[in-house]
């Protein structure tokens, strides 16, 4: 037993408990009534008990909370400030074309399109109050591309479907038919356009899901030729004879667990089993770079939504910040008691969340490190992580089938979406948060109407220090639909800017 982890966990760290005064009272009379010091000692050693004012909490409030491998967090560990406020765009004119106009004018809706252009430019320009400072932690200058992107993304969110109960978004699905290299790992770019697989053969391939083909660049010799001043010096350094729909990149000696497309599309995270994350280039369709420090396998990884960083984290029960042109990592974000599954960055860049096999739920400072919020609750180890478009909410689903719903600025559960009968392996908002799908093993995708799940949140109720929740027994009126598969996992999920859904999963026979 001494060289068991899970019972070192239990030996170096006491199991967390929250006890109203009342009951930990009437606990500590009985125990000593009767003579019972081993099991005091017992309690004393072992236990840390955070004793609360107040009314106790009903069987239902408890069994919300309990489940981690550690008892529940202590209400001190969810107190410290969070900046989950979204950054301030940068201000990009936005062309008007002229064939856009044109259009608009004989649909006979111009005047539609309008004020909705000006309320996306305001909503950005106005400083949020819980947002961190612009500087609080470094970020890339946003290069020519990344605005030219920044622009298409503006056109395309005109055309954005407002989704809602009475309007549910397409789900278009990508089946990986005959995977037998086994499919572990699956990501879509933002703008739609490339999906990646990571497979248990140690292979990661790209598709191009346009009709725009795969090239790589010119080979060195070839690319000295070339006019550099000439304007299509872009499409001239493409090699035309490369061109195909799908990549193979070779080079992990292990299962591709995570992969990661890069904001601006040009490169490609993967991380594996044999412990390392390989940077792919998306130009030359080779690796640049294999980031070495976990020894253990590496279960997701994750570019930051501002590209630069991102994070890793595995077996060894730690997730890494990493910065894509430095070999060792920024930041090591230490403190779970199992595997970290997943890792996801908060939409300002400002911190990262991790779901682990010990059952909790992580929110971790990118600034120094720190742990600034413990979320207990799932019954099972977490597989999947999504933050609201506001940076205001995180959702998480686990192996126990439930989603849970958390409020990150007061650190508390505020509802739990029941309905899958496997693990939830992916999570995702629609663009504008209305809507929440979440994917499972099951088979099915699963759409939940997420205005009204956090709608009814009484902020009076949050402030009471118990940080008691009267969750909503009504997770049956949020389900707003269930889409079964024929016999496909859901391994992914994504909306694209339009809010079309789509899903990824390979097919299992039978």
């Amino acid at each position: 037993m001494k060289g068991n982890e899970t019972m070192l966990d239990f030996r170096t760290s006491k199991f967390v408990l929250r006890i109203s005064r009342d009951s930990y009272q009437l606990l500590k009379r009985h125990l000593q009534e009767k003579q019972n010091n081993q099991i005091w000692n017992i309690v004393q050693e072992h236990l840390y008990i955070d004793i609360f004012d107040g009314m106790p909490r009903s069987k239902q409030q408890i069994d919300a909370m309990v489940g981690s491998l550690a008892g529940e967090a202590k209400r001190e560990a969810n107190k410290s400030k969070v900046f989950f406020g979204l950054l301030k765009e940068p201000e990009i004119e936005v062309p008007l074309d002229d064939e856009d106009e044109e259009g608009e004018n004989e649909e006979g809706k111009p005047k539609k399109k309008k004020p909705k252009k000006d309320s996306i430019g305001s909503k950005s320009k106005k400083q949020d109050p819980n947002a961190p400072p612009q500087n609080r932690i470094p970020l890339p200058e946003l290069k020519d591309s990344d605005k030219l992107d920044k622009i298409m993304n503006m056109k395309e969110t005109t055309k954005r479907v407002r989704l809602g109960p009475d309007c549910l978004p397409s789900i278009c699905f990508y089946t990986f038919l005959n995977a037998y290299q086994g499919l572990t790992a699956v990501d879509v770019t933002d703008d739609s356009s490339l999906i990646a697989g990571g497979f248990a053969d140690s292979t990661v391939r790209v598709w191009s899901v346009t009709p725009k083909k795969l090239r790589s660049v010119k080979q060195a010799a070839d690319l000295s030729l070339i006019d550099k001043e000439s304007d299509d010096v872009l499409e001239r350094i493409m090699d035309e004879k490369t061109a195909s729909e799908l990549k193979i990149l070779y080079g992990h000696s292990g299962p591709v667990y995570g992969a990661s497309f890069s904001p601006d599309r040009n490169y490609l995270l993967s991380s594996s089993e044999d412990g390392t994350v390989r940077l792919w280039s998306l130009q030359t369709f080779t690796c640049l770079v294999g980031y070495k420090g976990h020894n253990y396998p590496v279960w997701d990884t994750q570019f930051s939504p501002y590209g630069y960083y991102f994070v890793s984290g595995g077996h060894d029960r730690v997730a890494r910040l990493w910065a894509t042109d430095h070999y060792q990592p920024l930041r090591i974000f230490a403190g779970h008691l199992a595997d970290v599954n997943c890792t996801r960055f908060h939409p300002n860049s400002n911190y990262v969340a991790t779901g682990s096999a010990d059952r909790t739920v992580r929110l971790w400072d990118v600034l120094n490190g720190n742990c600034v919020r413990i979320f207990t609750g799932h019954k099972g180890p977490i597989h999947s992580l999504t933050f609201s478009p506001n940076g205001r909410f995180l959702a998480t689903g686990a192996t126990d089938g439930r989603v849970l719903l958390w409020d990150i600025g007061h650190g508390l559960m505020v509802g739990e979406l029941k309905g899958h009968t496997d693990t939830v392996c992916s999570l995702r908002f629609s663009r504008d948060g209305e809507i929440l799908a979440s994917g499972s093993m099951d088979n099915t995708v699963r759409l939940w109407d997420a205005v009204k799940a956090f709608e009814d949140l009484e902020t009076d109720d949050f402030t009471t220090a118990t940080g008691h929740i009267n969750l909503p027994e009504n997770s049956q009126e949020l389900l707003l639909g269930t889409y079964m598969t024929k016999s496909t996992p859901v391994v992914h999920l994504h909306f694209t800017r339009r809010n079309l859904v789509l899903a990824a999963g390979a097919y299992s026979p039978q």
